[in-house]
């Protein structure tokens, strides 16, 4: 019988604690699975790893095997960047451990968690740290790209509160990262992505964050243009227990959405006031709502923030078709705003969908390069995404998303959010680093100079680099 990888691995890793999964063996096509159904990869090997030493086991067997290695979180990069052809997917699912400590107000997190887990081990001790907008999302790869979310202008970005992290790296090697030990990692892994190691464990900063006030306000997406102008002015002079991200989108058929509204076409803010007190949410909303027209909707009130969390999860399950675009904004010119009126309304499936997360606030305190996450200057991430659960809408989805995009890019600050790029080219990763790519790619050059962690907004090694920093 004619040996796999599968096979192999499992006669040469016998010390591996978790499960080795092949082609041939009945969990496979779940095994394989990740969460844009668009993305259809055959790897030869999932190695479900149940501790730091199986991820050093797969590690290694990729190597001497000389197959591509990648390295799955939750498994949401729309790109399908947890998972490749034919080679060995680390999968860190069952290391979704979460440690709270409430009185150091941090949160040890496995690298395999999805945040939807730690929201709710951290909200009972009325805690929280930033962690994007949907709960099924995966810990690693948000936090090592930067993470966005309904937490950004009160606490910063994910990467802004990792205090430390467990790092596998290429050689097998497992170090801790952090502002003492091996700094040159610590800086890296905030907002450089997985290219420098699997990282099995965060230690992540928590803030006292409870009871939110949240949800939608709605208009009619013919009101795109005058919502978004206010929007503009209103948001970067907004207090920082403010947060809200403009979106287009339409009204899903289902509750909680009144059944007069099912499939209306609608621009809106999504809300997230931290304080809780419902009338300090009203102050600080009304400069934005007073001048403007009625909306449609406004369901915005208390609610617990893991309850924010998941309010995306019914409408974006596993499995669907996802195509992305995404760009930093530094300002919206009239210009802009006339080309959002145009496209946003035509989105071409209920879940496709517009987004501008702000980028300002706690955000902003930190300097481009005090960590990897260079666009410290931008004041919103734009993201384009296309979504349905038919395949044959792909190229629908797709097209509709490119279009949106290619209009908008010119008035765009160059780069974008890693977490939210397809599968680009090398130019678009180095404009989304800017003057940080240089020290990154020294960086790689010393802890991975084969480019073993490359499936992932790959940061290429510098071949001449003289780099000093060894763990």
């Amino acid at each position: 019988m004619t040996s796999t990888p599968a096979s192999a691995a499992r006669k040469e890793l016998g010390a591996f604690q978790g499960e080795l999964i092949g082609p041939d063996d009945p969990g496979y096509p779940q095994a394989r699975a990740v969460y844009n159904g668009m993305i259809d990869r055959r790897p030869a090997l999932v190695a479900r790893c149940a501790s730091a030493d199986d991820v050093t086991l797969a590690i290694g067997f990729a190597r001497r095997h000389e197959l591509p290695l990648a390295v799955r979180g939750g498994g949401h990069h729309g790109a399908g960047l947890g998972t490749c052809e034919g080679g060995v997917v680390a999968d860190l699912s069952p290391l979704h451990a979460v440690k709270v400590d409430a009185a150091a107000r941090t949160v040890r997190v496995g690298g395999g968690a999805i945040w939807g887990q730690v929201d709710a081990a951290t909200h009972e001790h009325g805690l929280a740290t930033p962690s994007g907008i949907i709960s099924t999302t995966g810990v690693g790869g948000l936090a090592l790209g930067g993470g966005l979310g309904h937490l950004t202008r009160h606490c910063g970005l994910t990467v802004d509160n990792i205090v430390a992290a467990r790092v596998v790296l290429a050689d097998g090697t497992q170090v801790r990262a952090d502002a003492d030990e091996n700094p040159d990692l610590y800086w890296a892994i905030r907002g450089g992505g997985g290219n420098f190691g699997a990282v099995t464990a965060f230690t992540f900063r928590l803030h006292e964050v409870s009871t939110v006030v949240a949800g939608p306000t709605f208009w009619p997406a013919e009101q795109g243009a005058e919502v978004l102008a206010a929007y503009r002015e209103f948001l970067p002079s907004a207090p920082r227990d403010v947060n809200g991200f403009f979106l287009y989108g339409t009204v899903p058929p289902a509750p909680p959405f009144p059944e007069e509204l099912h499939l209306r076409k609608v621009c809106g803010v999504v809300w997230c006031h931290t304080s809780g007190d419902p009338e300090a949410a009203d102050r600080a909303m009304a400069p934005l709502l007073d001048p403007l027209p009625a909306p449609l909707l406004h369901a915005v009130g208390p609610m617990p923030h893991p309850a924010l969390q998941t309010m995306f999860d019914g409408l974006y399950p596993p499995g669907d078709q996802w195509y992305w675009r995404a760009d930093f904004v530094h300002d919206i010119p009239d210009d802009a705003v006339a080309l959002h009126a145009k496209f946003g309304p035509q989105t071409p499936s209920v879940q496709s969908t517009m987004h501008l997360y702000p980028i300002d606030g706690a955000a902003h305190d930190l300097r481009p390069s005090d960590t990897a996450f260079s666009y410290r200057d931008a004041r919103w991430a734009s993201v384009y995404a296309g979504v349905d659960p038919d395949p044959a809408n792909a190229e629908l989805i797709k097209r509709w998303t490119v279009d949106y995009f290619e209009a908008l890019h010119p008035y765009s600050a160059g780069g974008a959010y890693v977490n939210m790029m397809m599968d680009e080219g090398q130019e678009r990763v180095r404009a989304s680093y800017r003057g940080n790519y240089a020290r990154l790619a020294r960086i790689k050059a010393s802890l991975d100079p084969d480019n073993v962690f490359r499936h992932n907004q790959n940061v290429e090694p510098d071949p001449a680099a003289r780099y000093e920093a060894r763990p």
